[in-house]
C-alpha cells in the first residue's frame, strides 16, 4: 500500500557568489590603480614646480645682477671721465645706456618672472640710476664747458643739457671740482645706496616668494603622500579580503583555484610595483629639495665667480660685528685698472684675475677673517680681534700680494691692488667703511698699488 509523501523542494543557494564578488574586486582594484596613477603625476607635478620655483629664482637673481652691473658701469664711466677727462670714457658711458642697455633689457626679462610687488623694487632701483643718469649727463656737460668740447659731438643728451646760470660762470677748474663733486659727493652715493637697497629687497622678496612656492609643494606633497598612504591601506586591506576569499570560498571549497593561490597572481598586481615606484618618486623628491636648499643658500651667500662671500653675506657680517664689541679691521681693496685688463686681454682673462685675487686674499688672512667680493673689481676683508699695532703686518701681507700679482708666473696680466683700511675698538661701525674709502682714496691719488690706513 503506497503512502502519499510531501515532495521535498530545492532550497535556494545562499551565500556570496564569487563571480560577483571577483567582478567587484577586480572594479575595486582598478578605481585604486588609476586614484594611484593620478597621485603619482600630481607628485611629479609638485616636483616639477619645485624646480620651476628654483630656476625662476636663478632667472631673476641673474637679471637683478644685470641691472646692478649697468648702473655701476654706468657709475663707473663717469667717474673715469671726471678723474682723467677723456672722451673714451663718454662714449662707452653712452654706449650703455643707447646701444647695450642692460638695466632695461633686465627688466624687460624680470615682467614675466617676479611678482608685481618685487618688480616695484627694481624699478624704483632703476629709476634713481635714470635720477643719477640726469646727474651724470650734466656733469659730462659741465665738464665739456669747462673744455671748450662740443656737446653734441659727445652725445645729442648732453648738447641738450641746460647749465645753471650758477655753474656756467664757474671759472674752468671750478667746474671740473663741481663735476668731480656731482659724481662723487654724498648726494650721489645716497642715491647709489638706495638703487643697491632696492635691488637687495628686489632679491630677498624673490627669494621669499620661492620659499613660499616651495613651503607650499611641500605641504602639497605631504597632502599627496598622506592620500597615498590612505591607497596603499585600502589597497592592503583590499588584499587581505582577496586573500580570505580565496582562502575560504575558493580554495577550501574549490579545489581547482589552488594553482592561482600557489601563482598568487593577484598579490603580485596589487601593488609590488606601484609601491616601488612611488617610494623612488618619494625619494627623489626630497633628494632633489635637499640639493635645492643648498644651491639657493650658496648662491644667496657666495659670489659665483670668485666663491668668496657676497656683499649681502658680508652685510650680515657687518651686522653682527656691530653688536659685538672687539677689535677688528676692515680693508677696501680695489684692482688698479681693472678695466684696461678687459679691454686689452678680455674678460676671460678679467675673471681669471678676479679669481687670483680672491685665492690670494683667502690664503693670506686667517680663517677667522672674512674676504669678500663686494662687486666687480671691488673686494673687502674684516679682519677680527686685531689691534692697530699690527698694521705693518696687514702692510706686508698686502706687498707680498701685490708682488704676486705683479710678478704673474700662470700667463695671467700683471696687475696690483689699492687698499685702503681702518681699525675699530668697538666692533663695526658706520663711519669704519668710510674712513677706509678715504684711505683707498689717498692711496689711488697716490699712485695705486699700495696700503693706507685712515689716520685720525
Amino acid at each position: 500500500m503506497k503512502t502519499n509523501e510531501p515532495k521535498k523542494t530545492k532550497s535556494p543557494v545562499k551565500g556570496i557568489k564569487v563571480r560577483s564578488l571577483n567582478a567587484a574586486m577586480i572594479i575595486f582594484s582598478c578605481l585604486l590603480y588609476g586614484a594611484l596613477l593620478l597621485i603619482t603625476r600630481q607628485a611629479s607635478a609638485d616636483y616639477d614646480h619645485m624646480v620651476q620655483s628654483t630656476s625662476q629664482y636663478i632667472a631673476c637673481h641673474e637679471d637683478a645682477a644685470q641691472v646692478s652691473a649697468g648702473s655701476d658701469y654706468l657709475t663707473e664711466q663717469v667717474r673715469l671721465f671726471a678723474v682723467t677727462l677723456d672722451s673714451g670714457y663718454v662714449e662707452n658711458y653712452f654706449h650703455e645706456t643707447n646701444v647695450a642697455r642692460r638695466r632695461e633689457t633686465a627688466l624687460e626679462q624680470l615682467d614675466k618672472q617676479a611678482s608685481p610687488r618685487a618688480l616695484r623694487y627694481l624699478e624704483t632701483a632703476l629709476d634713481y640710476s635714470n635720477q643719477l643718469m640726469e646727474r651724470e649727463v650734466y656733469a659730462i656737460r659741465l665738464a665739456a664747458e669747462a673744455l671748450s668740447l662740443d656737446p653734441a659731438a659727445l652725445d645729442p643728451k648732453v648738447a641738450q643739457v641746460k647749465l645753471s646760470k650758477k655753474d656756467a660762470a664757474l671759472s674752468a677748474q671750478a667746474k671740473l671740482d663741481e663735476v668731480r663733486d656731482l659724481v662723487f659727493g654724498t648726494e650721489y652715493q645716497a642715491k647709489k645706496q638706495l638703487i643697491t637697497s632696492n635691488i637687495d629687497y628686489f632679491l630677498t622678496d624673490v627669494m621669499s616668494s620661492t620659499q613660499n612656492a616651495q613651503q607650499l609643494s611641500l605641504k602639497d606633497l605631504d597632502n599627496t603622500l598622506l592620500m597615498e598612504r590612505a591607497l596603499f591601506s585600502a589597497l592592503f586591506v583590499q588584499n587581505v579580503l582577496v586573500f580570505i576569499m580565496i582562502t575560504f570560498l575558493i580554495v577550501k571549497p574549490l579545489q581547482v583555484y589552488v594553482s592561482c593561490i600557489k601563482e598568487e597572481k593577484l598579490m603580485e598586481i596589487t601593488g609590488a610595483y606601484e609601491f616601488k615606484y612611488l617610494a623612488l618618486t618619494y625619494n627623489d623628491i626630497y633628494e632633489v629639495n635637499a640639493a635645492n636648499e643648498v644651491l639657493l643658500r650658496h648662491q644667496a651667500e657666495h659670489d659665483p665667480l670668485t666663491g668668496l662671500i657676497n656683499r649681502g653675506a658680508f652685510q650680515e657680517i657687518q651686522e653682527v660685528l656691530r653688536v659685538k664689541v672687539q677689535p677688528l679691521a676692515l680693508l677696501i681693496v680695489d684692482v688698479d685698472h681693472f678695466k684696461g685688463i678687459n679691454d686689452r686681454f678680455g674678460h676671460e682673462a678679467g675673471d681669471a684675475v678676479l679669481k687670483k685675487v680672491a685665492r690670494l686674499l683667502e690664503k693670506s688672512f686667517r680663517a677667522t677673517d672674512f674676504p669678500a667680493r663686494i662687486g666687480g673689481d671691488e673686494f673687502a676683508v674684516i679682519l677680527t680681534e686685531i689691534e692697530p699695532q699690527q698694521q705693518e703686518r696687514i702692510e706686508e701681507k698686502v706687498r707680498s700680494i701685490n708682488h704676486k700679482l705683479r710678478h704673474p708666473d700662470d700667463g695671467l696680466p700683471s696687475v696690483s691692488l689699492s687698499v685702503g683700511g681702518a681699525f675699530s675698538a668697538m666692533g663695526y661701525t658706520d663711519e669704519l667703511y668710510g674712513m677706509a674709502d678715504r684711505a683707498l682714496y689717498e692711496v689711488k691719488k697716490n699712485g695705486r698699488c699700495g696700503c693706507r690706513f685712515h689716520q685720525d
